[in-house]
């Protein structure tokens, strides 16, 4: 038996995995100030389904698959460990003057961002190494060891360290490193060359300082939690998911945290590929994850899943850059908690803020008063107040109407069921702005795609996402209201590890390159060999035409590059990605490589059918209940259970398909159909 979970602003997800292959899905809230305490939570939920013991249901368990927001949180928050930085001499302002780009530049009442790392905890170490390995300047040991003893005495939990060209001559890194074990015993420490090796100084010091910081509290935090667990009875393996898409074993996280800023967003197109494959072989798909708080959108790309360095915590070119491999994942503050406000012009917005799970929309009945997304649905009928999470939950619909027509309707001057519907009909339109924001930008039309609907919130409008963007299908995996969990189920244990080279094809340095791939994948079949599991290796390059500034992914074709014809074929892959990206190739150019990246992928899970069990839900007598939709006003419509509806058979709206976790709302014009492996296809 396997576990997953994935915790989220307002409910922790738990898939449970028997050995057989077929699932089970689990919610409880999420307890903010004790995110272990949601996930025993969940836990206790799926041994009380089971009519266990919480120990009796952990002691069958062989690995517990965990994404967290822990770290993330901790850097908005400001609750990282007391960071120093140590640089080259004459750097010191390496994070206060980043690396340029503004989102708003004619905006001169924006303030300066903050550095990550300030000035007054940033020191400067005397050595200077050039781009050949040229030591043009020794490290003065004595000078510091002196500068370690001013780190002690500023009181700092965490050291970071990043020197010039240490990607590609770290022998200065690694003996600063020996130097702060000797002297600063038990302070945790980040070297920029083993964190982020890339050419770019801003980048490497920005996510090694983020790296160190994250290192104290995240050792606690995974050690409280195995801990936690092993008191409950769990005996096997704790696996932490990464922004990779993957999953590694705690004690690697320990050692890099920054792998795993974020974690559980990260999820979501894991489980969406394997969906869009298993539901019509579709090798593009948008993968849309509507929790309480957030709407995660991710896509897979001619059947791979799209990655970025460019991962901000916050806003962009105002926040702090991660530098770090990332599942590339847009978040907007649209889910099913988002905020219904009116501002001082009478215009009705939907977001950013959310209720969150405390005290949550005016439904719960928790104290909240301000409409939310969730309230917005069940005045319309969309959301039955009896079966909130299989009738678990129930919800206080008068709450919901009154929040709806006080909050809304008297401020826009609207009846409250038009009201509700403006609600809805304004979180839609954010949502598709995010999408079109981001489909746009890796050269997809969202008309050739499959939408894949994921997240407890997604059904209340996912048909009528999908109809703006023309989309020919709308896709709802049977575990789509846990998609990230569901996601952290079919992850393989996969790690990235880089090496900075650079070459261009105007006159390859095959000894080089050579060199740089034998490192990188001696690394990770170092890793594969940790893991104990047969691996699969892929090999990205770096690269850019000569004289471009910025670089992109492309896989690399051959195994190796090791002569001319394989140089040629990854010239070609190289033009063939960079015209889909933007709408050109350069075949007069020489193309340059930067990098290199090995991802190593073990597959953990074995060929069992990932299907949901049976439960008495498909028994269920159908019935109807009155809904509201724009064009039609109050109707009848049927409420069906997703496991009794037969499989293959078309239907037409409308419909509100319910679950023990989700409602998927079914309007007139749409049509729907289950598949043989459970999922709802839906024509909007």
């Amino acid at each position: 038996m396997r576990f997953a979970t994935d915790t989220g602003g307002t409910f922790t997800d738990l898939v449970v995995e028997e050995d057989d292959g077929r699932i089970t899905l689990h919610k409880a809230p999420t307890v903010p100030s004790d995110p272990v305490a949601g996930v025993i939570g969940a836990l206790q939920v799926a041994a009380d389904a089971r009519g266990l013991a919480l120990g009796e249901l952990l002691a069958r368990g062989t690995s517990f698959i965990h994404g967290t927001t822990h770290a993330i949180n901790a850097i908005i928050t400001g609750r990282t460990a007391r960071t120093a930085l140590i640089v080259t001499r004459g750097h010191r302002d390496m994070l206060l003057f980043r690396e340029g780009g503004r989102a708003e530049p004619f905006n001169h009442t924006i303030a300066y961002p903050e550095p990550y790392v300030p000035r007054a905890l940033t020191f400067e170490a005397a050595e200077r190494v050039l781009s050949d390995g040229t030591v043009t300047q020794p490290l003065d040991e004595a000078a510091l060891v002196a500068t370690l003893g001013e780190i002690a005495a500023a009181g700092v939990d965490a050291v970071a360290v990043t020197l010039l060209w240490a990607t590609l001559h770290p022998a200065h890194e690694r003996r600063v490193g020996e130097l702060i074990e000797r002297h600063l015993p038990g302070v945790a420490y980040s070297l920029s060359h083993r964190v982020n090796p890339t050419l770019r100084e801003f980048r490497r010091a920005s996510s090694t300082a983020i790296d160190a910081s994250l290192k104290p509290l995240m050792a606690r935090y995974l050690g409280g939690l195995s801990a936690r667990l092993a008191d409950a009875g769990f005996t096997g393996d704790v696996m932490v998911l990464t922004s990779a898409g993957g999953m590694v074993e705690a004690g690697e996280v320990a050692a890099s945290p920054i792998s795993v800023i974020n974690s559980g967003p990260s999820m979501a197109p894991v489980a969406g590929h394997h969906y869009a494959e298993r539901e019509g072989g579709w090798r593009t798909a948008i993968v849309a994850d509507t929790g309480g708080t957030t709407y995660d959108i991710s896509l897979v790309s001619d059947g791979r899943i799209p990655m970025t360095r460019d991962l901000w915590i916050g806003e962009p070119y105002r926040g702090h850059l991660a530098g770090y491999p990332s599942v590339d994942v847009k978040s907007v503050g649209a889910g099913g908690g988002s905020i219904a406000w009116v501002d001082a012009a009478g215009l009705l917005h939907v977001g950013p803020d959310s209720a969150g799970s405390t005290p949550g929309p005016a439904c719960y009945g928790r104290g909240g008063t301000r409409a939310t997304v969730t309230d917005a649905c069940v005045a319309l009928g969309h959301l039955d107040p009896d079966y909130f999470l299989g009738g678990a939950m129930r919800l206080d619909a008068d709450a919901a109407r009154r929040a709806i027509a006080d909050g809304v309707a008297a401020q826009v001057g609207l009846h409250a069921d038009a009201a509700a519907w403006a609600v809805l009909d304004l979180a839609t339109e954010n949502m598709v702005q995010a999408i079109e924001d981001a489909t746009l930008t890796q050269g997809i039309d969202p008309a050739q795609a499959v939408l894949i609907g994921g997240g407890g919130a997604a059904g209340l409008n996912s048909v009528f996402i999908a109809r703006r963007l023309g989309c020919r299908l709308l896709l709802v995996p049977e575990t789509g209201a846990a998609m990230s969990a569901a996601g952290a189920m079919l992850s393989d244990v996969t790690r990235e590890f880089t090496v900075s080279v650079h070459a261009t094809t105007a006159g390859f340095d095959h000894v080089a390159v050579g060199a740089a791939i034998a490192a990188v994948r001696g690394q990770a079949d170092g890793f594969a060999a940790r893991a104990g599991l047969a691996a699969e290796i892929e090999l990205i390059a770096e690269a850019r035409y000569a004289g471009q500034a910025w670089e992109i992914d492309v896989p690399v074709p051959t195994d190796t590059l090791a002569d001319d014809a394989e140089v040629a074929r990854f010239r070609e892959a190289f033009d063939a990605t960079h015209e889909q990206l933007f709408t050109i190739r350069d075949a007069v150019s020489a193309v340059e490589l930067v990098g290199l990246r090995a991802r190593v992928r073990c597959r953990a899970r074995g060929n069992a059918p990932f299907r949901l069990a049976d439960t008495a839900e498909s028994r269920a007598a159908p019935r109807s209940r009155r809904a509201w939709f724009a064009g039609s006003g109050w109707i009848d419509a049927p409420v069906l259970r997703w496991d009794a509806i037969p499989a293959g058979q078309d239907f037409a709206g409308p419909a509100l398909i319910e679950s023990p976790f989700t409602t998927v709302v079914v309007d007139p014009p749409a049509r729907f159909r289950r598949s043989a492996d459970g999922a709802l296809l839906i024509e909007a």
